[in-house]
């Protein structure tokens, strides 16, 4: 919130009352609490890159390269992880946290016996439990009922707890959520949005000074009583977001001289567009996707919407993949060879055709080494 100040002085406000503010600039705390409310719930365009994130990497299929049991039976899994949510569900919450707090964490139980399902923890509601050397040993989580600790055991790889992390370069168990690179964008999306409102509930009228007139009683001079009672009503009745623009009643002999910017002269439309297009730029979604005006980045809504796959959701999809293929492979006794289904993407559909065309029409090459390019099984050496 703005820090004002009023230009008062009683020899120099004899004949002039000035209103004014301060550069001073007050930020939202920091924290998973304040991220989920200030950013996800309560501002468009930080909860639309969430969700655009959080949906396209849920929807993005999984397959395993793996023909053994328990490759199979890890897919399943994955398919379906607990009877409460579906596969997509259940990545649309893991990703969702990782984009809002730096850390998701997944829950596998139930695994000996014999009805193992995947749960998705609450951020805020894990702490990590480091050993002597600083690794993680196991986790904390609690809830109202109490805490449960999970205990990574060491002799057989097997841990209870998956914990995904974007990178941090000051802390070592937690990672840094694109929420709080935007932070500030966010802040200043909303303040110009809450300022705006209050200047439109009060006729959106500009900050100025009062003026006594020459010539009235008391020679253009205020007593000290009047001085106070104005300063008091300044302060309280006229100063702040809430009160922007307000209206002011004048006495006999004050005169009101505007002195700060209109909105069209702040600009309030084109900073909330800045900071809007700085949020999708901390999340890596193009502000074509999110319907801001003035990109030129991309030629079309196409080229952006690729380029938002091969840059933001493929990674996080095949981050997720790896990381999932670490965890369970001690669980199940062998690699699961998870990984992206690139081909059951719709977005690269015109890029796939181009290439399968071009690989089809090499005639140098033999069917199986043309399979072989296009990530296919060999048909056991045909011409």
């Amino acid at each position: 919130m703005l820090k004002h100040w009023l230009g008062l002085g009683r020899k120099a406000a004899g004949r002039t009352l000035a209103l004014g503010f301060g550069t001073g600039a007050s930020w939202s705390p920091r924290g998973y609490a304040a991220f989920a409310t200030e950013g996800y719930a309560r501002n468009a365009v930080a909860h639309r890159c969430v969700r655009l994130i959080a949906e396209a990497v849920s929807a993005t299929p999984l397959k395993t390269s793996g023909e053994d049991r328990a490759s199979q039976a890890a897919l399943s899994l994955i398919n379906a992880p607990n009877p409460d949510q579906s596969g997509a569900e259940l990545m649309d919450s893991v990703q969702s946290h990782l984009q809002v707090a730096g850390d998701s964490y997944l829950h596998l139980s139930g695994f000996e016996a014999g009805t193992p399902g995947l749960y998705a923890l609450r951020p805020d509601r894990v702490r990590v439990m480091t050993g002597l050397k600083g690794w993680a040993e196991g986790w904390e989580y609690r809830t109202a009922s109490g805490a449960h600790v999970f205990q990574r055991d060491r002799a057989s790889g097997r841990s209870p707890v998956l914990h995904l992390k974007l990178f941090n370069p000051t802390d070592d168990q937690y990672g840094l959520s694109p929420m709080e690179a935007a932070a500030r964008a966010v802040d200043v999306h909303a303040s110009g949005g809450a300022w705006a409102k209050a200047l439109l509930d009060n006729a959106a009228r500009p900050s100025g000074a009062l003026v006594m007139k020459t010539g009235s009683e008391g020679q253009g001079r205020l007593t000290p009583d009047q001085f106070d009672r104005l300063k008091s009503e300044l302060e309280s009745l006229y100063t702040g977001p809430d009160n922007a623009g307000r209206p002011l009643l004048l006495e006999g002999g004050l005169d009101w001289k505007p002195m700060g910017h209109s909105p069209a002269e702040m600009d309030f439309i084109q900073a909330r567009r800045e900071a809007a297009r700085e949020i999708a730029l901390a999340f890596g979604v193009p502000p074509m996707l999110l319907g801001l005006p003035g990109d030129n980045t991309y030629s079309n809504y196409r080229e952006a919407n690729q380029a938002f796959y091969r840059q933001t959701v493929l990674p996080l999809a095949k981050k997720t993949a790896a990381a999932l293929n670490r965890f369970l492979a001690p669980w199940f006794g062998s690699d699961p060879k998870l990984c992206v289904d690139e081909d059951g993407l719709p977005a690269f559909t015109e890029e796939r055709a181009a290439r399968w065309a071009q690989i089809s029409g090499a005639d140098f090459l033999s069917p199986d080494e043309k399979r072989a390019l296009l990530g296919l099984a060999p048909q056991g050496g045909l011409s």
